[in-house]
């Protein structure tokens, strides 16, 4: 597989995207800078010879999800704790990590079809997946529902969304699960798929939709947020069906892949990986053991 070298911006990790403007992402981490992480010759080495002569991976993400990804104040740069620990990963391979803005529906796709090194953007690891990529295992989240604050239509659980207008992210696995649940409904679940989380959001504060389900993390950010908790409330801490979150790699990039879960290892055992979780208080989803296609069967 060809790829163009591109010039090495710098020693620094850039997390850079194409998109000119965006929601402001909100970084509940502190502003100091990430732990120092190491350059190791044997990792960096060890990648794959168009990674190691271009000096840069492309990420593709949907920076719709915080904290896990979001724009920041500039509308232009990718922040949370995936561009966080593709900053560590690049530190330790000595390569740049450079984030992307691409619709989440299409991240896959776009990975098979070369525009991008890698997928890092809350892609739950599954069967049907693993049918278009590797996925090296970072993360374990679940859904969770929210609601308007005050839960003015009394749901608690997803029994309680059964005849209600529910919005989620198109392509993600909360389609799924939704109609997994509607099997245990008398009346229809009207499930409104919109293309960014940001916009399920919106049908939700509009009064478009009944409530919003979504993975954990951007659940609770939502809910806590000073901006945004005023309109939006957690349902409850029960997360349904959790699973992990992989980093995608084209299956015919085995070195590259393996590399990747070395590092990512690395940083794990070394207390890296869970100090950049805890800065983004999603600790809670830490793995101990980097994993390669972990997905789990369907609830």
């Amino acid at each position: 597989m060809t790829r163009s070298p591109r010039a090495l911006a710098g020693a620094a990790v850039l997390v850079a995207v194409l998109a000119t403007a965006g929601c402001d992402g909100a970084n509940h981490a502190a502003e100091a800078a990430g732990p120092a992480v190491a350059l190791d010759e044997a990792l960096h080495a060890a990648l794959p010879e168009d990674v190691r002569e271009a000096g840069v991976l492309t990420v593709a993400n949907d920076p719709s999800y915080p904290p896990a990804s979001s724009f920041g104040p500039d509308g232009r740069t990718i922040v949370g704790f995936e561009p966080d620990l593709g900053a560590a990963l690049g530190d330790l391979l000595g390569v740049e990590v450079r984030f992307e803005a691409s619709p989440f529906d299409t991240l896959l796709d776009d990975l098979a079809a070369d525009r991008f090194d890698l997928v890092m953007s809350a892609v739950t690891d599954t069967a049907e997946r693993e049918q278009q990529a590797d996925f090296v295992n970072y993360f374990r989240a679940g859904s969770s529902i929210v609601v308007g604050r005050g839960n003015p239509l009394g749901v608690h659980d997803l029994a309680g969304l059964c005849g209600r207008s529910v919005a989620v992210e198109a392509g993600t696995v909360q389609v799924g699960l939704l109609e997994r649940a509607q099997a245990r409904c008398a009346l229809r679940i009207d499930v409104q798929q919109v293309p960014t989380n940001d916009d399920a959001l919106l049908e939700l504060r509009t009064g478009r939709a009944d409530a919003v389900v979504a993975d954990y993390p951007p659940a609770v950010f939502v809910t806590t947020d000073p901006r945004t908790q005023n309109s939006y409330q957690l349902v409850s801490d029960t997360q349904y069906e959790p699973g992990l979150y992989g980093i995608a790699v084209a299956p015919d990039r085995t070195e590259l892949r393996d590399v990747l879960t070395t590092a990512l290892q690395r940083l794990v055992d070394d207390g890296v990986y869970q100090e950049l979780l805890d800065r983004w208080e999603v600790g809670h989803g830490a793995v101990d053991a980097v994993t390669v296609n972990g997905a789990l069967p369907a609830g």
